[in-house]
């Protein structure tokens, strides 16, 4: 099993940080090889991504969520093996630090080199970047989930 941990600041309230990353089938719109999310229930959702070639599907299930604060979750099915949080920490009223950490599972060679050489750290930085130009460049979240799990 492999680690990474990222984290960015971003310039809006923790809740508006919150809010748009509760939003899963927007993730395309800043998650390189992410092709489509569909949230089946609240607590579920469909993933279909491809990196370098490689297609994969995957359930994740929500094992986490509070508002404002967490959102954890797990793989069920499919092609990935992963676990992970996201957590919101508001620094001010207008700032927010958003903290990923995710287990994984390489498949095969190729993922277990890349691995290796930092692929999956760097594309996790560069997913909270572009999450980071996505919401400061809104100003406002694109919709919100608040319940609790």
């Amino acid at each position: 099993m492999s680690q990474v941990e990222e984290s960015i600041e971003v310039a809006v309230p923790v809740h508006t940080a919150y809010n748009q990353w509760t939003q899963f089938e927007t993730f395309p719109a800043f998650m390189d090889g992410v092709e489509r999310i569909e949230q089946r229930t609240d607590t579920l959702t469909h993933w279909v991504t491809k990196v370098d070639g490689v297609r994969r599907e995957f359930d994740a299930e929500i094992t986490e969520q509070i508002p404002d604060e967490r959102v954890a979750w797990t793989t069920v099915a499919g092609d990935a093996r992963q676990a992970g949080v996201v957590t919101f920490h508001r620094l001010d009223d207008a700032r927010t630090k958003v903290m990923l950490q995710m287990d994984f599972e390489p498949d095969g060679v190729a993922e277990t080199v890349g691995d290796k050489l930092g692929f999956v750290k760097r594309q996790t930085k560069g997913d909270l970047e572009r999450f980071k130009k996505y919401i400061e460049e809104r100003g406002q979240e694109t919709g919100a989930w608040r319940g609790q799990v």
